[in-house]
């Protein structure tokens, strides 16, 4: 295996050369020899070594003790900031998300308490002339030759130790397009009701990881199939069922349209506004459901945007999203039936509709949301031509008159000032003033000033 040549890789390189240096064992560990083997760059690297965390400490000045207790320091090394790990072996986990004690052991002890065999192999960068040498002590290098996912040793015990490691299953066999071990997916089945003792937080991140990838779609049926969806996100579970009007969604229930709708974004990450929009723009659609007897017994789903992205932002403050992508997301549910109108829209409304920040990712979710069902994009090619016939300019120039001129126009100030000030914008957008004498102009004549 070449060695990387990454500034990260040096800076990991040189703290196992330190703590060999100074006779200690040192290892890179985990996720970072995965990567390497499967001829990925690492993102970040790991270091276990069977120095204490005091050892670490003392060797290396340029430290946070953020996890000392547990056995990690993160070392400070070439403007990087890395996890060193003192080889352990942990005590008894009482709430499903961390040991109770831990002591400190050697690689093979702590490589049997790592959670799958993919991520419990060592690399020695030192080894064999600089052409470094993996240790393997949990038969990790075959599974990755087999494209395995399987526990290290009894996968139910795995699971009670932390319950997050049924979401990671989900997330590496949808990211690295692996298979499940059996016995390593029957005793995610059976344990699925117990990821309530993992923080929100933690599962949002695994979620993130899980639906933003290029892999989502895989991911979704995981989650769906372990039963762990139903727990983590039930109110995608609701839309199992829920018929929709067949003219319009011939692909079948709002379940299988969202699965549809998410195998149609782009091919690549994705952002989150895009991703769980794309999962939330349709969950109003239950409680809004409707059978139109005067139509012919159609069903309809009035407000569901509405009542959708309610939802949604309740959701996503349960999982602790950040104000910003709950805002963004939510605007994407909620404007998403918006684009039916966009051919109907004046031009000042429509720039201000193009003008919004989120309208790249909802423009995305509106072609795949067109996709999985009716199939019909013209409005979305409308819109693709106005950004184009649009790019001349700014969408939202500066004003030509502002509150200011109202004032000096001896208009008095209050709730009127927006509704003429926004006439007036109008106006600009649709090129209705050629400039600002034009839109002064207008404001003495319309509204009686001098």
């Amino acid at each position: 295996m070449k060695p990387a040549s990454t500034p990260l890789e040096d800076a990991a390189r040189n703290i196992v050369r330190r703590l060999r240096d100074a006779g200690f064992t040192a290892y890179f560990a985990g996720g970072c020899v995965r990567d390497m083997l499967l001829g990925k760059e690492p993102q970040d690297f790991d270091v276990a070594t069977d120095a204490t965390p005091e050892d670490v400490q003392q060797l290396f000045p340029r430290h946070v003790a953020v996890g000392a207790h547990f056995g990690v320091v993160v070392v400070l090394e070439g403007g990087h900031s890395l996890e060193v790990a003192s080889f352990r072996a942990d005590g008894v986990y009482i709430d499903g998300r961390r040991p109770e004690t831990v002591r400190f052991t050697n690689a093979r002890e702590d490589a049997a308490r790592r959670d799958f065999t993919i991520n419990g192999m060592f690399f020695d960068p030192l080894a064999g002339s600089g052409g470094g040498e993996v240790i393997d002590y949990v038969g990790g290098r075959a599974d990755l030759d087999a494209r395995i996912l399987r526990a290290i040793g009894d996968p139910a015990a795995r699971f009670a130790e932390d319950r997050l490691r049924m979401l990671r299953v989900v997330r590496f066999a949808a990211t690295l397009d692996f298979a499940i071990e059996p016995a390593t997916w029957e005793a995610v089945r059976v344990a699925a009701g117990e990821i309530h003792a993992i923080s929100p937080e933690r599962i949002r991140d695994e979620l993130v990881k899980v639906f933003t990838a290029s892999t989502r779609v895989r991911g979704w049926d995981l989650l769906d199939a372990s039963g762990l969806m139903k727990e983590v996100l039930p109110e995608l579970e609701t839309l199992k069922g829920c018929e929709q009007p067949p003219q319009f969604h011939p692909e079948g229930d709002v379940f299988v349209h969202t699965r549809l709708v998410l195998s149609l974004l782009p091919a690549e990450t994705v952002s989150v506004p895009l991703a769980f929009g794309a999962l939330f723009h349709d969950i109003g659609k239950p409680a809004c459901a409707r059978v139109d007897v005067e139509d012919g017994g159609r069903i309809r789903f009035n407000g569901h945007e509405h009542v959708g992205a309610e939802m949604t932002a309740k959701v996503m403050r349960r999982l602790r999203f950040s104000n910003h992508e709950i805002e963004a997301t939510t605007e994407a549910v909620r404007n998403h039936m918006a684009f039916k109108d966009v051919q109907q829209m004046r031009v000042a409304k429509l720039k201000r509709f193009l003008a919004r920040p989120g309208f790249g990712d909802e423009l995305e979710l509106h072609r795949a949301d067109c996709l999985g069902s009716h199939a019909m994009l013209d409005n979305y090619d409308f819109l693709h031509a106005k950004q184009v016939e649009f790019s001349s300019e700014p969408l939202i120039p500066k004003p030509f008159v502002t509150g200011h001129d109202l004032i000096l126009l001896g208009l008095k100030p209050g709730p009127e000032f927006k509704a003429i000030l926004e006439g007036a914008q109008n106006r600009q957008l649709e090129g209705v003033f050629a400039d600002r004498e034009a839109a002064l102009a207008w404001l003495r004549e319309a509204h009686a000033v001098r």
